[in-house]
């Protein structure tokens, strides 16, 4: 099996239910860049120690084949998963688990503390522009209520386990 078939020379690609549309359209737009999160957290695995969040990246990122798959899809009758409300509730659960074992800030964070946790602020703010994508699909096309809950939560996640694995870092102070 070849990589290239040549079918999107001319700027168009399939969807998943065999439509074809321009490569630059918003919904290509939206589902190319939940791949390149996926891909991303990917990267961030490989700084991950703890090997319960290495895991819970692990199931976002099979999952995020399928919010991909759905937002690939126009004939939703072609897909065989859709976002549920349990899989939001299941991100909700484990926000609340994370940020319950670190203290409030009291001020903004800045990023990278550690590789770890600055591979994951980088993966949140690729899913707020995922998000923000999926939007304006939203806005001309149909976008299942509770896959656009489910990416606007995941980046709160991305936030809660930076901020978990970040707990454990000291700001670094420089003597100049």
């Amino acid at each position: 099996m070849r990589v290239y078939t040549k079918t999107g020379d001319k700027g168009k690609t399939s969807l998943y239910d065999s439509k074809r549309v321009f490569k630059d359209s918003i919904r290509v737009e939206s589902y190319g860049t939940i791949d390149e999160l996926n891909s991303y957290l990917g990267l961030t695995k490989n700084f991950i120690e703890d090997e319960d969040i290495y895991n819970l990246i692990h199931e976002i990122q099979r999952k995020l084949f399928d919010v991909a798959a759905e937002l690939a899809t126009e004939d939703k009758s072609k897909l065989k998963f859709e976002m549920t409300e349990d899989e939001v509730v299941f991100l909700e659960n484990k926000i609340d688990e994370y940020l319950d074992q670190v203290e409030t800030p009291d001020h903004f964070i800045i990023p990278g503390a550690g590789k770890a946790a600055g591979f994951l602020h980088i993966s949140r703010t690729i899913c707020r522009r995922a998000e923000r994508r999926i939007i304006t699909l939203a806005r001309e096309a149909d976008v299942n209520e509770h896959l656009l809950k489910y990416v606007n939560r995941l980046s709160d996640l991305l936030y809660s386990l930076s901020r978990y694995i970040e707990d454990g870092y000291e700001e670094v102070k420089f003597n100049k």
